[in-house]
């Protein structure tokens, strides 16, 4: 059946099969991926999905369901599975479906990629034989990957509400190894674009080319307590993992100690933290959230304060504030939950350079690893692998490896000394520049 004849007998079935509201959230996407091993391409696949996610309003409460098919057998399906689901549900937030605003940001329809698979099979065999080439150092590539596609998102309900929007996304992901006597080392670089063809093969076997070669011979510092820069890559990653904290979500079922801290200061003045749904070119830029609400930018701290925690309509409702727009799904057929979009520290206006000069001597930390195992998401706790390099006098000095730094996310936010200029997002919504976060606790000699 056609998608939107499907969606009119869906809703006209809904409501006469007892649904006081329903709404209907359409993923679909294509996507396009290769790697190059040794010269030749070793895995190369185009996928194409879609599906629907149903929720509906039974007897006061919501229910879910969803499908990849789209004919009568799925839609009494999809409508039996919300009024089961509704059955079985202990909310009593008095959740519901929303008609929607009258208005919405304008996003303009991403070009469409003029790039054959060819081209895209030619750039992914380039990035491996360019990389080998770069220093003799270099005895072997582990991956180099390429990755492009499109996706669309479509809300559609009872109250006559039909929005949509459309993103694409490129990546290119390289990792070389270099080897010199008994050292060896691996580094991985990944570069994002819109489109494939704004990704820079040369770019990209360069970054990953020096840091591999650098790497090599790298050591563990002594133990003890050093002044520390965390590179963009690396303060991502922490943001990540500890995301959670900033949802409303989270802190209602007092998995956040930010339960109830909004207007107080919980990090330094150098620190401003944003939501922005509307950023140009953001890998989770939308005009609205997955509930229909529209897009706003938004401080979630501001200069040290902290504005607001991320809602979505349920937890709002609970509080008795405004949805942030931050409803998200993890999938098509998933329940509303709490999610950022792109989530950011703001950058300042140093290099990562001039926060070297500034920190004259101490560790920058260039990855850290271990995120699931050794990160309290609650406590703010962590006790993480770290790869990197000291700095001496200002300037970038021999590479680190085999240590773990130790300390908490929250104290890390208080302690920001500097924000740096190079805004990073590695291939999510989430991302971060690189930060002076003065003295943290390093383990390694």
């Amino acid at each position: 059946m056609e998608m939107n004849l499907f969606l009119e007998t869906l809703m006209k079935a809904a409501k006469a099969q007892g649904l006081t509201a329903a709404e209907a959230y359409i993923a679909s996407g294509s996507s396009f991926e290769c790697c190059a091993t040794q010269g030749q391409i070793s895995d190369y696949s185009v996928n194409d999905t879609r599906g629907v996610g149903f929720r509906g309003m039974y007897n006061g409460k919501i229910g879910y369901a969803g499908t990849e098919a789209l004919d009568e057998d799925a839609i009494s399906a999809l409508i039996r599975g919300v009024k089961e689901s509704a059955e079985l549900s202990e909310d009593d937030s008095g959740t519901d479906i929303y008609a929607g605003d009258s208005m919405y940001p304008s996003f303009e329809k991403p070009s469409e990629d003029m790039s054959s698979i060819q081209e895209r099979l030619d750039f992914c065999l380039a990035l491996e034989k360019n990389a080998l080439a770069y220093d003799k150092a270099i005895s072997s590539v582990s991956e180099s990957i390429m990755q492009s596609g499109t996706g669309t998102v479509r809300l559609v309900n009872t109250f006559g509400l039909d929005v949509s929007y459309e993103k694409t996304f490129a990546l290119a992901y390289l990792q070389p190894i270099a080897k010199d006597g008994d050292s060896v080392s691996s580094i991985g670089v990944l570069h994002c674009a819109a489109q494939f063809e704004g990704l820079n093969g040369e770019k990209l076997v360069n970054e990953a080319g020096e840091a591999v070669v650098f790497s090599l011979h790298a050591a563990p510092v002594k133990s003890g307590v050093y002044r520390v820069i965390l590179s963009n890559k690396a303060m991502q990653s922490l943001l990540s993992t500890f995301a959670g904290v900033f949802s409303a979500e989270n802190a209602q079922e007092s998995m956040s100690l930010l339960k109830g801290k909004e207007g107080e200061k919980i990090a330094a003045a150098t620190v401003t933290l944003m939501d922005d749904p509307l950023l140009e070119g953001g890998f989770a830029s939308k005009p609205f959230d997955a509930e229909g609400v529209k897009a706003y930018s938004k401080a979630v701290i501001e200069k040290g304060v902290l504005k607001t925690l991320l809602h979505n309509r349920k937890t709002a409702k609970k509080q008795g504030v405004q949805s942030t727009a931050n409803a998200g799904k993890a999938g098509y057929a998933s329940t509303i939950r709490v999610a950022p979009s792109n989530f950011f520290f703001v950058p300042g206006e140093k290099s990562r350079e001039a926060l070297e000069a500034d920190l004259g001597s101490g560790v920058v930390i260039t990855s850290l690893s271990g995120l699931h195992s050794g990160a309290n998401a609650v406590s703010g706790d962590f006790s993480l692998l770290a790869k990197g390099y000291t700095v001496e006098d200002g300037i970038k000095a021999k590479p680190v490896e085999q240590i773990t730094i130790a300390g908490n996310f929250y104290k890390v936010l208080e302690s920001i000394r500097a924000v740096g200029n190079d805004l990073f997002f590695p291939g999510s919504g989430i991302g971060s520049p690189s930060v002076d976060i003065g003295e943290i606790s390093i383990a390694g000699e």
